[in-house]
């Protein structure tokens, strides 16, 4: 990937992991609120709409990961692990050439 600068990587990744962190601590309160009897606001449902969506993309390609990660000598649970929360960036690594040792 030398498209992007590694600090921009980095922000991705960060950024990513964050968002994903944030979307499941929004559906575990939205699960809190059915134990409670109380319900979430209704504007916030479009953040949910897009929370779930983002979440499952990134599960989609974390299952991706897990397929290809023996493929590139990876550990297949640890990586898709990866993948999930950092999204994309983490397959575009997968698919990197692996550099040659000398």
């Amino acid at each position: 990937m030398k498209l992007v600068h590694k600090p921009t990587l980095l922000t991705i990744k960060l950024i990513s992991t964050v968002l994903i962190l944030g979307g499941m601590g929004l559906e575990l309160w939205n699960i809190s609120t059915k134990f409670i009897h109380t319900q979430i606001p209704d504007n916030l449902h479009i953040i949910f709409w897009f929370e779930r969506f983002a979440i499952s993309a990134h599960l989609i390609e974390g299952m991706v990961a897990a397929y290809l990660a023996p493929q590139r000598n990876k550990i297949p649970w640890k990586y898709a692990a990866y993948t999930f929360f950092v999204g994309t960036v983490g397959l575009l690594e997968l698919f990197e050439p692996e550099k040659k040792v000398p």
